[in-house]
């Protein structure tokens, strides 16, 4: 695997996770904050997996992907489309729209 994918991927990635798993606790307990955690989680994990996406098809990391290469062909788009869910979620709700 080209470490100049893996290693931007796995760091960004984690920043992810660490960003959605601070937003949870706070979502739950309906903070003022939440918001604003879930835009900057969301505007981060979107800017991961289309730097991943760049950096993989730059350094052609599918070569080295064998068996697990189901993770880019059926996660990330799956990852894509929920984030644009959240995005349209964000958007209504900040215009005030309940529908």
């Amino acid at each position: 695997m080209p470490p100049q994918f893996a290693y931007p991927a796995a760091i960004g990635d984690f920043i992810a996770a660490l960003l959605a798993f601070t937003a949870i606790p706070v979502v739950l307990k309906n903070r003022p904050v939440a918001r604003p955690m879930v835009w900057i989680f969301n505007v981060v994990g979107t800017l991961d997996l289309i730097m991943a996406i760049t950096l993989a098809t730059i350094y052609k990391a599918p070569v080295y992907m064998g068996a697990s290469y189901w993770i880019p062909a059926f996660w990330v788009p799956a990852l894509l489309v929920t984030h644009y869910i959240v995005f349209v979620v964000l958007t209504r709700f900040d215009k005030g729209e309940t529908k």
